[in-house]
């Protein structure tokens, strides 16, 4: 069964594939499952039909028969879990790649996320210019770890697993920000997720989703 997932009619980053379906997206592409998209307007995703799949109004959501998901992590777990090519055989390896699927999403995107909204939505605040830079420092501080960690590896733990798909996920957030430029191994890290064959199938997906209209 092909499953279906949903993604913004028209992505907010202008299809720069920041928008979380991108993650599922290259999740489907990676382990070779072909798949359906739903395009859901910004009206539509706070209509009944679309809040029964996502209570949040967001996206993305996964259907596939009677199962229905949403929340990006939750849905490349699942695909994970489901496919080969994204978890290791071994278990203790499997079990590290979650672990860093839960790193990427609660302990680096939420730091990116508030410099996000201090560069985005705060800019105009009298309180902004002081803030800023410590929202900044915090990202930082998060990074100089991971970078610590990855060292001159290819990936977080020997071969690209899931979590690799969700921590570059994450990290392609910052790049607007020139915060990443400052870690040479994350950027070089990031370089190489979107290289892989998966990852560009899945970005150019959604690009052309967002192609100007004519």
């Amino acid at each position: 069964m092909i499953p279906t997932i949903t993604a913004f009619e028209r992505s907010p980053d202008g299809g720069k594939g920041l928008a979380r379906d991108t993650r599922v997206r290259w999740a489907l592409e990676e382990v070779g499952q072909p798949y359906a998209v739903r395009p859901v307007s910004f009206r539509a995703m706070r209509e009944p039909a679309h809040l029964a799949l996502h209570p949040f109004g967001k996206i993305p959501t996964y259907e596939e028969g009677d199962l229905a998901l949403f929340e990006s992590g939750a849905i490349v777990f699942h695909i994970a879990e489901h496919h080969a090519g994204l978890f290791p055989d071994d278990a203790n390896a499997r079990a590290r790649a979650i672990t860093w699927m839960f790193a990427a999403l609660n302990t680096v995107e939420p730091a990116i996320l508030e410099l996000a909204t201090a560069r985005l939505l705060e800019g105009d605040k009298p309180w902004s210019r002081e803030r800023l830079p410590l929202v900044a420092d915090r990202v930082r501080d998060r990074l100089k770890q991971l970078s610590a960690h990855l060292g001159t590896a290819d990936w977080l733990d020997g071969v690209f697993s899931a979590g690799d798909l969700m921590m570059v996920s994450v990290l392609l957030r910052l790049r607007a920000s020139g915060v990443l430029d400052e870690f040479p191994g994350l950027a070089a890290y990031v370089s190489r997720g979107e290289a892989r064959p998966a990852y560009r199938r899945a970005f150019a997906a959604q690009l052309a989703i967002n192609a100007p209209l004519e």
